[in-house]
């Protein structure tokens, strides 16, 4: 990559941290997961070097030991990820002129990732394009390599995973407190989390989500240019 220098890849990876200790640990239980439905560190690796569906892969551990059809499959990994349907139009202009990069940007795009690039910023003087990606490029790592250990683990130590796919939502606490305290601008945080318990008590738990996101996506839609004035302010 061109544009690559040490403080750069620092600055990426201290920008990565609050997502690397998650990132890791959720890969090692999904990797125990995998093992215990019958499939090896290996299958774990690649399932998550071409999948890396996060939350999907938990729930494509019980998809692949139930036997579940190629349409079912289908269908489910749509429901499950639907919301980057609706964060990642956000990031139309931020990658627009991404080159040959945009790709690998689009591939690497997860939530938390996105959590953290959202805001569009960049370190002065750097090329944006080749940092986003060099975090985008950590979180990713995080996530193999924490695969790949939680199934060389599974085969050497029994695990109880009881309770295991917890660590996802802590995660999403941790990367939402992350934000809260590195901006003075709170209110679409506070939009989401509004607009999330509004719609988990009209619809329930099982279809709250994508509800949830287009209401997000149209209060932020509706309410962007003074959201953007307050950040211009701080």
């Amino acid at each position: 990559m061109k544009n690559v220098n040490h403080s750069l890849v620092k600055t990426a990876f201290v920008k990565s941290l609050p997502v690397m200790a998650g990132y890791i640990v959720l890969g090692i239980g999904f990797g125990i997961l995998l093992n215990e439905a019958g499939f090896g560190p290996v299958w774990a690796l690649l399932m998550s070097l071409l999948v890396f569906a996060g939350s999907m892969q938990f729930v494509g551990v019980s998809l692949i030991s139930g036997g579940a059809s190629v349409l079912v499959t289908a269908m489910t990994t749509l429901m499950v990820n639907a919301r980057h349907i609706f964060y990642s139009v956000s990031m139309y202009d931020t990658y627009k002129n991404a080159g040959k990069r945009k790709p690998l940007l689009i591939f690497t795009l997860t939530d938390e990732t996105y959590s953290l690039l959202c805001d569009g910023s960049a370190p002065e003087g750097s090329d944006p394009h080749t940092y986003r990606l060099l975090v985008s490029l950590f979180n990713y790592f995080y996530w193999v390599l924490g695969s790949f250990l939680g199934g060389l683990l599974g085969q050497i130590i029994p695990f109880d995973t009881t309770g295991i796919d917890f660590s996802m939502t802590a995660l999403f606490v941790t990367v939402f407190v992350e934000q809260w305290t590195s901006t003075r601008e709170h209110r679409p945080a506070l939009l989401g989390v509004g607009a999330t318990l509004i719609c988990l008590v009209l619809f329930g738990q099982e279809i709250f989500l994508i509800p949830s996101m287009l209401l997000i996506t149209l209060a932020l839609a509706a309410l962007r240019s003074r959201l953007e004035g307050g950040m211009a302010h701080e």
